[in-house]
């Protein structure tokens, strides 16, 4: 377990921890929230003694290891596969498969885990150094953004691979519904503290709330008394009679702590610039096809969609598929090879692209870049839009040469607040934002009037927002009509058909395997990992079932003493034997929840077992 007291931590006058305490203990799995700049990834620099606190402890057991993504790019394996068995533990490093199950679940396929480590795209790189820290198992495994570069299907995998995390877990990231599904607590970075809940993001924001509103509550009330006292002690001062009273209210006034009005938190607050539109489709597009060599095989292939006044389209898929292409294609920076996009005469389009940020000036303000977006040059217009965007006062005058990648994104998305459009085409929009900064955007969006073609990875927002699907999977890309929600119930994601088909894919990997020795060891693997995977539950479901049936004969019995002592008219053992019963009672019921839990967990991991056994010609245990 983790054990930190007393932590303080500034840069000059930035306070960013004042003496914060908090605990992460066996089994927890936190998610880190907390606002850009407020100190996430620094608590983890501080945790790993990459940087030093001003004062307090950091305390972890002795011999308790920690992970994390390293961010040097340093490879010494001759392939992927070789640098993922570097995250192993020493003893474990013959076993292949598991770096390939993690390497798979990430998206690298056969060719990339035989390609040398120099050789993969930035992205892979970074998804490397994330495989060998899972690899690695540490008992406590810090994760910053781990979703960054990652496609759906890998965050998914991702999702379900940190589920069955056995150890500890801190986690950042923006996205909300995959920090709230693989998390048991939630520890929030605000107001230079740290506040740790059990439950989702959701609850922690609403205690915050809550406790904040209290707060001013309480103030306002103080203030009131405390004028009250000051007006009393002013006139009275002078009457000899009430001197003592009037000494009396003095010292209490100055004995009781002074209620500060909270500081207003500088939070993303906008909407899009609506153009009215007329008619009832915005676009056409009929028989595109693409490809950036100019030959097959072509990365879209005769597709066809009409975007309607008010739809709400997300792109979904792989990295690498074309999501990014197809919206360049809508947005005119490309021209397809063959088809056609027409758009209608009132058509206004606003296009987010984080690519965009090269053609952002370095020598301009950011005011500069606002009002080169607006259609008539309006100062005022463009000072709202710096300080929705949170570049607040002289903020607004800093030059774009000196912004950081996340202050960058928030200059483009403000230039596209501030041209009217009637159509938003936004490519991967949450990059760069913080979750509060992602609730704004996805209020914003959803309070549009418009129509929107939106690539996201983020399924909370793919949830909320969705009335279309354009999916890239399966080698080709297709529309499909409905909800997220519905795309999941009726066609699904590939590779998704079991929960294991990507560590069967993994064992592929290296060709067929035919060789009856091979086939015997692979069994023999699985069926050691089934035992030493499942033994664990299985035991603690029959300690469970022996604990919920000591429960019950006590709970019978203090029935019996119940019934007698109210025969009795004992009124005290009445009390006492009615709390312990209802303490029984509460302790049952969680004992049958956790063998819920067990008992669901054991037939999945189960069935995943006899999967993976079937799939290399095995046969599945009982």
């Amino acid at each position: 377990m983790l054990r930190v007291e007393n932590l303080s931590k500034s840069y000059g006058s930035v306070v960013l921890f004042d003496e914060v305490s908090f605990s992460i203990n066996p089994r927890e799995r936190v998610g880190l929230t907390g606002r850009n700049g407020h100190g996430k990834t620094t608590l983890f620099r501080l945790v790993i003694a990459e940087e030093q606190p001003d004062s307090g402890v950091i305390a972890l057991p002795k011999n308790y290891s920690v992970g994390h993504v390293s961010q040097h790019l340093f490879f010494a394996g001759a392939s992927a596969i070789d640098e993922a068995c570097l995250g192993l533990p020493e003893e474990e490093r013959a076993d292949r498969w598991r770096a390939e199950k993690v390497l798979a679940g990430l998206g690298f396929g056969a060719d990339d885990m035989r390609r040398a480590p120099g050789e993969l795209s930035g992205g892979f790189q970074v998804r490397l150094n994330l495989a060998k820290a899972l690899l690695s198992a540490p008992d406590l495994l810090l994760l910053d953004e781990p979703t960054n570069y990652l496609d759906i299907a890998s965050i998914r995998w991702l999702s379900r691979f940190l589920n069955e995390w056995k150890g500890e877990l801190m986690l950042i990231t923006h996205d909300r519904s995959f920090m709230d599904g693989v998390t048991t607590h939630t520890m929030g970075i605000h107001r230079k503290k740290i506040r740790k809940i059990r439950g989702s993001t959701g609850k922690l924001y609403e205690q915050i709330a809550k406790e904040e509103e209290i707060h001013e509550k309480t103030r306002q009330n103080d203030e009131k008394k405390r004028k009250e006292t000051e007006l009393f002690i002013s006139r009275f001062r002078a009457k000899a009679r009430l001197g003592n009273l009037v000494q009396s209210r003095v010292k209490t006034l100055e004995k009781r702590e002074r209620l500060h009005k909270l500081e207003k938190i500088r939070t993303l607050e906008f909407s899009f610039n609506y153009a009215p539109f007329p008619g009832r489709h915005l676009l056409n597009a009929a028989e595109l096809s693409f490809s950036y060599t100019g030959g097959p095989p072509h990365l879209i292939e005769d597709f066809g969609i009409t975007i309607g006044k008010h739809d709400r389209v997300c792109v979904i898929g792989k990295n690498g598929k074309g999501k990014t292409t197809l919206l360049k294609l809508l947005a005119g920076e490309l021209s397809p090879l063959r088809g056609e996009i027409g758009g209608q005469l009132h058509l206004k389009t606003g296009y987010y692209a984080q690519t965009n940020t090269v053609n952002l000036r370095p020598t301009f303000t950011v005011e500069e870049e606002i009002l080169s977006g607006l259609a008539a040059a309006d100062r005022q217009t463009a000072r709202s839009i710096c300080g929705a965007m949170l570049f607040q006062g002289d903020e607004a005058l800093k030059p774009v040469r000196v912004l950081s990648g996340g202050e960058k994104a928030r200059v483009l998305l403000g230039k596209v607040i501030a041209a009217p459009a009637n159509l938003l085409l936004l490519d991967e929009p949450t990059n760069h934002l913080d979750m509060e900064s992602c609730d704004a955007l996805l209020e914003a969006l959803d309070d549009f009037d418009g129509a929107i073609v939106m690539v996201t990875h983020n399924e909370m927002f793919l949830h909320a927002l969705a009335t279309r699907i354009v999916a890239f999977q399966r080698g080709r890309v297709s529309v499909y009509e409905g909800s997220y929600r519905d795309f999941l119930e009726k066609v699904g994601w590939e590779d998704e058909d079991s929960p294991d088909s990507m560590r069967t894919a993994a064992a592929r990997a290296d060709g067929p395997v035919t060789n009856k020795k091979e086939l015997r060891r692979l069994r023999s693997e699985i069926q050691s990992r089934r035992t030493k995977e499942l033994k664990p539950v299985e035991n603690r479901m029959a300690e469970i079932e022996k604990a919920i049936a000591a429960e019950e004969a006590a709970a019978a019995r203090e029935h019996d003493d119940l019934v007698e002592a109210s025969s009795a008219g004992d009124g005290a053992r009445i009390v006492a034997l009615s709390k312990s019963a209802h303490d029984r009672a509460e302790r049952i019921d969680a004992l049958y929840e956790e063998l819920d839990a067990l008992t669901c967990r054991h037939e999945e991991e189960s069935a995943s077992f006899d999967t993976e056994l079937a799939a290399i010609g095995g046969e599945g245990a009982a």
